[in-house]
């Protein structure tokens, strides 16, 4: 197989593009192949995964309204290999609709064909050997670029792999695509352009055949577009199947397009190459002015300033067949122009004598042991199949443009029919384990380099904590202050409750993007993920309240008394991590800005029927089933019995116990008056355990229907 995909890398061919980073500039260009030669990782994919779909249709419904919208109305087109191809049209065309059908993102209200390699695409085997990068940068803004690739590097290839092949393929990439330099900077720290290479060079580290774009130049500057979008026909160049919405772009950067496909109010108006656009416009009597960008009149004609006349004139040539026949015309007239040219000057042509093992070196590694990247997914693809048999195969070269990147394509031969019986195919790279490990320490590292997770949160406790211990100092024992110290115990649960559940509403939210961006892309599994996030954030939830109620418990002077200190400190820990499980569950099921607002709005009840401002006994009988909803109210009621409860011996009263200021020396009647007297501590335990367990769950099912109604 390794001298299979090696044997179209011997002979430097006119078309091969290898990306050099400029020293002076730092614009990535084609240079000479031999100076990648020192280079493990081949931008070159030598697989021909073409992408068809035929009358598609994409239908939403509309609004709260019983009927539906039409998005996408039937419209068919292809996407070659070894093309850089733009998906254009006026906003609400149905550009990102488009490309999120073709990737996998949507699959309900889906009507037609989508099809892969001449095959119906099997959409668990098309996730695994494609990747999709979001017009967002999401990144973790806590890991250095050099953490961030090794990350996907040990959840995308194989575990046998060695770990030094793995860190010499990420350098081999960073190298590749300019980022070398900023190894050790944050992701945080890094230029709009150097996020976007930083986003392509976490996918490519398996080298994905299939690669989508939405918005690749989205809030870059000239430059840096330009540097994009010669890193992306660089990669198109190798074979691989470049797909990219675009919005407006400049007549320089939109000659640098292999094909283009134009939509106007869900139909096609145009599929094919670019350099046959104009001419093909022109035929229809719509001819783009001197010096006018065409990628400005073509959106202006897609648009309907030119007149609704012309959309539907350009429309009704797609469905025709017109516009097919006239641009397979004008590529067969280049073809023939390009043939006599190819004649000519190979008759001229020194002969070059090649020898195949002058290049063994590029899919060698430092261990002289082969490594091919997506070795993987290749033999899933071909296990039924030997290559070397398939004399009936052709390669099929682009109708527009020919073979652009000089390699010879692979046949349309099959995705292998038993692809979908294949279970390693539908499974990750990296066991469920392995990927449990992998994220437990990236979310863990995060968490540590995150000033509002760690450091700001642990001063806040400090602070409060001491606070709390000055304004209550020493209380606890005191006959005459017993509201005041019930006061400062709910306080106690409040602040707890805050404290872990408004931090985790609004950082879970942005993780999610990630998340879901990663899942989807096939790093890994959500329960692996879920429970990295759960568990590495575990230590914090239990640190914390441990501090805080330390310094309250003792300055207070609440029971000296070790089992009470115990259970108290145990009820904190579980406020914690039951307000924590809230936080999260909020923060899955909806964005920054509404986790904000309901984080808050859903502790109101819970604070209002706890028991403190209001006895259960005097709640109407229709509200207080609230009551056994409110988890501060058992937090509240089981520290009460840790401090009052269990025979807690008299407490101190300087004036005469027959007095009515030392009423409450009695614990059993300070339980009483704030009646709490029925309650059992064991009961208060158990039901924040099943709080934590309830919210849990339900948060990993709330992020898996999340995933779901992305798609």
């Amino acid at each position: 197989m390794a001298e299979l995909l090696s044997v179209h890398v011997h002979i430097p061919l006119k078309d091969d593009i290898t990306l050099k980073q400029s020293k002076s500039a730092g614009i990535l260009k084609a240079g000479d192949q031999s100076s990648k030669a020192s280079s493990k990782y081949d931008l070159r994919k030598k697989r021909n995964f073409d992408i068809e779909f035929r009358d598609l249709k994409y239908v939403v419904k509309d609004g709260h309204q019983k009927g539906t919208k039409e998005i996408l109305k039937g419209i068919s087109g292809q996407f070659k290999c070894g093309e850089l191809t733009a998906i254009m049209g006026p906003s609400g065309a149905g550009k990102s609709s488009l490309m999120n059908i073709l990737a996998g993102y949507r699959v309900s209200g889906i009507e037609g064909e989508i099809l892969v390699r001449k095959k119906e695409r099997d959409l668990r085997s098309f996730r695994k050997y494609s990747c999709y990068i979001m017009q967002d940068d999401h990144l973790l803004p806590h890991l250095s670029v050099e953490e961030a690739m090794m990350c996907s590097a040990n959840l995308k290839l194989e575990e046998k792999m060695p770990m030094s092949e793995k860190e010499y393929l990420v350098d081999d990439i960073l190298e590749t695509l300019g980022l070398m330099d900023h190894k050790k900077t944050r992701t945080s720290n890094l230029s709009g352009g150097q996020r976007k290479r930083l986003s392509i060079a976490l996918e490519m580290v398996n080298n994905p055949p299939i690669m989508f774009f939405d918005e690749p130049t989205s809030g870059l500057d000239s430059s840096s577009c330009f540097q994009c979008l010669s890193l992306l026909k660089s990669l198109a160049a190798g074979g691989r199947t470049i797909i990219c919405t675009i919005h407006q772009p400049s007549a320089k950067l939109f000659m640098m397009f292999d094909h283009l496909y134009m939509l106007a109010n869900g139909e096609c108006v145009y599929g094919g190459g670019i350099k046959h656009l104009l001419p093909y416009f022109k035929s229809l009597g719509m001819e783009c002015p001197a010096y006018h960008n065409p990628a400005d009149y073509v959106m202006e004609v897609a648009s309907g300033e030119a007149g609704e006349d012309k959309v539907k004139q350009l429309v009704a040539s797609v469905r025709s067949g017109n516009m097919d026949k006239f641009v397979a015309s004008q590529a067969q007239a280049s073809s023939n122009r390009t043939s006599k040219s190819s004649m000519s000057s190979i008759a001229e042509a020194p002969e070059i004598d090649v020898d195949p093992s002058e290049n063994d070196h590029l899919l060698t590694t430092r261990n002289d042991t082969t490594y091919v990247p997506g070795e993987h997914f290749l033999s899933c693809n071909e296990k039924s199949s030997e290559i070397a048999s398939t004399s009936s195969r052709a390669s099929t070269p682009s109708s527009d443009s020919g073979n652009k990147s000089g390699y010879d394509s692979e046949s349309e031969s099959t995705l292998s029919e038993d692809m979908k019986g294949e279970n390693d195919c539908h499974t990750f790279n990296t066991s469920s384990f392995t990927q449990f490990k992998i994220l437990f320490f990236r979310t863990f590292m995060s968490i540590m380099r995150d000033a509002t997770l760690t450091r700001l949160r642990l001063i806040a406790h400090l602070i409060v904590g001491i606070l709390i211990g000055l304004l209550y100092l020493g209380i606890g024992n005191e006959a005459t202050k017993v509201f005041n110290n019930a006061g400062c115990l709910f306080f106690t649960v409040l602040f707890l409750m805050f404290s872990a559940l408004m931090p985790t509403v609004m950082t879970f939210p942005m993780e999610m993007t990630v998340c879901i961006r990663e899942h989807l892309n096939y790093w890994y599994s959500l329960k692996a993920y879920y429970f990295a996030k759960t568990m590495a954030d575990l230590p914090f939830q239990i640190i914390y309240p441990l501090i805080y109620g330390s310094i309250v418990y003792f300055m207070t002077s609440q029971p000296s008394d070790l089992m009470r200190f115990v259970m108290f400190l145990t009820l904190a820990t579980q406020t914690s991590l039951v307000a924590q499980s809230l936080g999260l569950l909020i923060g899955a099921a909806t964005s920054l800005q509404v986790a904000v607002f309901l984080g808050p709005i859903t502790s109101i009840p819970l604070l209002l029927f706890s028991g403190f401002f209001v006895n259960f006994d005097t709640i109407p009988i229709y509200l207080q089933w609230i009551s056994y909803m409110s988890y501060i109210g058992y937090a509240f009621e089981g520290t009460l019995q840790a401090v009052y409860g269990f025979d807690r011996e008299s407490l101190d009263c300087e004036k005469d116990i027959r007095s009515p200021e030392c009423r409450h020396f009695d614990p059993e009647t300070i339980l009483s008056d704030l009646d709490v007297d029925k309650a059992k501590f064991y009961v208060d335990f158990i039901v924040l355990c099943a709080f934590f367990v309830v919210l849990r769950v339900s948060c990993y099912f709330v992020l898996r229907w999340r995933v779901k109604a992305q798609r």
